[in-house]
């Protein structure tokens, strides 16, 4: 960043090969060694998503969920999308819980409102112990709340789907296909509408594989006229150090194309060099 101009390959090279610890690290030994704090400096020297992209890489992960769902909630149309993206995938150190469930409250409404402040707030069980009995009973409770009667008593689902840990929920979904003759995913598009499908769709599909739901996410950020450009950065930034591999094989075999050939149709310049950085590759 010294004199005019900036050599953004360096940036890329650093920033798109080193572990969010390592990043950390960086930014310290820059502050140390300049005096500046080595984000604000590079948010003058880059601009539009490839600045995104850097900004984020230099976030920890939990700073990263707060940034990205305020900024989601700041736009004149609540992207509601990217909100369930980041609620349900992440977790928010205490000091930030309060204020989130503030702006969530603050911005958005009804069921919907509730769906994002249970995911926030209620607990899911993070054991993988499955209650059998539990588990008939709920796909029940979820049955009679939706397929078998007039309308749609969302509390039941929300209730099941948004407390139980994983292990337990596959074996409701096996159940409710049992009780119902339908997918649970068919059950939520044939009951709900708008964000509250949509939140409810997140979380079933999550559920059942949380790389398919991400090559799904990217694949739709991509496909047809236009990139949802906050959707893949969100992604390939909070994913690229978990599960990137498995989402790519993934991609791979829901589309029969791979991530990298995506990123790089759909992409250009400096942008489409630290995404494939972060991609790794064909």
């Amino acid at each position: 960043m010294k004199g005019v101009g900036t050599d953004e390959a360096a940036v890329i090279e650093v920033l798109a090969h080193r572990t969010i610890a390592q990043r950390q690290r960086i930014k310290e030994a820059y502050k140390q060694a300049v005096g500046k704090d080595l984000a604000d400096e590079l948010s003058t020297e880059l601009s539009g998503n490839f600045c995104s992209v850097v900004l984020g890489l230099l976030m920890l992960a939990p700073v990263y969920d707060a940034y990205e769902l305020r900024n989601a909630m700041k736009v004149s149309v609540l992207d509601y999308k990217l909100c369930i993206l980041i609620l349900l995938l992440s977790f928010f150190v205490t000091e930030y819980e309060k204020d989130l469930e503030d702006a969530v409250c603050g911005d958005t409404s009804g069921m919907f409102q509730r769906v994002l402040v249970s995911l926030l707030t209620a607990g899911r069980d993070e054991s993988n112990k499955v209650d059998e009995a539990q588990a008939v009973q709920d796909a029940k409770d979820i049955y009679e709340a939706g397929e078998a009667r007039w309308g749609t008593d969302e509390v039941k689902f929300l209730t099941v789907l948004c407390v139980r840990n994983q292990n337990h929920l596959m074996r409701v979904f096996e159940e409710y296909q049992k009780v119902s003759g339908r997918d649970i995913e068919d059950s939520i598009k044939r009951e709900m509408s708008g964000c509250l499908e949509e939140a409810f769709l997140a979380i079933v599909k999550c559920m059942k594989s949380k790389p398919a739901f991400f090559a799904e996410r990217l694949y739709k950020s991509m496909k047809g006229l236009g990139t949802t450009d906050s959707v893949l950065i969100r992604i390939m930034v909070a994913r690229a150090e978990i599960d990137m591999l498995d989402i790519k094989a993934q991609f791979l075999k829901m589309y029969g194309k791979t991530l990298y050939s995506f990123i790089k149709g759909d992409t250009s310049g400096d942008y489409r060099k630290i995404l494939l950085e972060l991609c790794g590759g064909e």
